[in-house]
């Protein structure tokens, strides 16, 4: 994972990019090489925790946050205890959000 920490300023501003439905995707190649190494060796909780912090599985993250948006592997999210805005990375199986950035 060590392309997460270089990319994370790109995932916390790409809800910002206007895509048309003909526009070329500029965020695409990147995301898609990250999707690529979260989930071609995907994590168990404890190890997402250890390196993350604080994890999230679907329910949990329905109860704490409002999904704005996604563009795998960023979810653009709305903390609902203080309305503050975010970006979580999440992996497709076992499916788990971590890595909660605050605009």
């Amino acid at each position: 994972m060590s392309k997460i920490n270089d990319l994370f300023e790109f995932g916390n501003h790409f809800e910002k990019i206007q895509i048309g439905p003909d526009s070329p995707d500029p965020t695409e190649q990147v995301r898609r090489s990250l999707v690529d190494e979260i989930n071609d060796s995907p994590m168990a909780r404890p190890s997402l925790e250890e390196i993350h912090g604080q994890v999230w599985n679907t329910d949990e993250l329905q109860r704490e946050f409002r999904v704005c948006g996604f563009m795998a592997p960023f979810v653009v999210v709305v903390r609902k205890s203080d309305n503050v805005t975010g970006t979580l990375l999440f992996q497709h199986h076992p499916r788990f959000y971590f890595s909660f950035k605050a605009d």
